[in-house]
């Protein structure tokens, strides 16, 4: 049985298929001494690609070390794309909300309770709404709000804010702002929005509305990365729930918040677990 006190790392994998990757990998880990906790890999059959997530024990004191030689093995020998990260360090996270705050109050208490491997080290917002909230959890608050001064003013500040915190994930939890082209190539991290909708369907403004009349039987609600494109990037966590012609406006509202903020705080634990692998514009999330 592996010493919990021993570096853990994990990392995913991604390139053509070929034989003996997933023994290429474990005869590595196997020689330097290292003790397979966790893996888990896929074929992609129409694309003919190769996919692997694999958590380790290790056996050396310099884990960081360790890290880079198994990126220089699989990337040189198996020819891989690789990212790794050690279990020990936890990201650090950002997170955006306007008014709507379910969300960011379901990822507050996940935080607290420890059931998110991460930590959150500040509140950033246009509106007022969770500053109060943001004292009672310690958390630094940036009140940014839109003025006439203009997109790029704000988001020079914003992107100052993320940069003196050493940020490694932003989570917009309904963020109701659009982030340029030009802030999500200077921000150097991921960005995770939850979209209130079952994606591709519904994307943009007011998607409730939109269902209801349309007059669907489901609704749903769609955790993704954020890029240029609004609404179309690369997809990590959706759920859904069964509604009626007898639901209003007001009802679609009320069931999407609760899918909202649980599939938001869930693709955000997925993320900081470093269980998703991102693959053109989709994802393998290995669970």
């Amino acid at each position: 049985m592996i010493d919990a006190g021993r570096p853990r790392l994990i990392a995913l994998l991604h390139g053509p298929d070929r034989s003996g990757l997933v023994a290429g990998v474990s005869g590595w880990i196997y020689h330097k001494g290292g003790t397979i906790l966790h893996a888990d890999q896929h074929h992609d059959a129409t694309t003919g690609a190769f996919f692997q997530r694999v958590e380790w024990g290790s056996s050396s004191g310099d884990p960081a070390t360790e890290a880079a030689a198994f990126r220089e093995y699989a990337t040189q020998e198996l020819g891989m794309v690789v990212s790794i990260a050690l279990h020990a360090r936890r990201p650090r996270v950002a997170i955006f909300v306007s008014q709507h705050v379910h969300a960011c109050h379901e990822l507050l208490l996940d935080w607290k309770q420890g059931d998110l491997p991460g930590d959150i080290v500040a509140i950033v917002s246009n509106h007022t709404a969770m500053e109060a909230s943001a004292e009672h959890y310690h958390l630094p608050f940036h009140h940014l709000p839109v003025t006439q001064t203009g997109k790029a003013t704000l988001e020079a500040k914003q992107l100052s804010v993320l940069r003196d915190l050493h940020v490694d994930l932003v989570v917009l939890a309904r963020y109701m702002q659009i982030l340029s082209e030009d802030f999500l190539c200077q921000v150097g991290c991921p960005v995770i929005n939850i979209h209130h909708s079952f994606l591709p369907a519904f994307a943009g403004a007011r998607p409730y509305h939109q269902a209801h009349t349309r007059g669907v039987k489901l609704i749903g609600a769609t955790a993704h990365y954020v890029t240029p494109v609004l609404d179309d990037g690369p997809i990590i966590h959706q759920e859904v729930r069964r509604v009626s012609h007898r639901d209003t406006v007001g009802d679609l509202l009320r069931k999407g918040r609760d899918l909202e903020k649980l599939v938001l705080s869930e693709a955000v634990r997925l993320h900081l677990e470093h269980r998703v692998l991102i693959y053109e514009n989709k994802t393998v999330v290995f669970d």
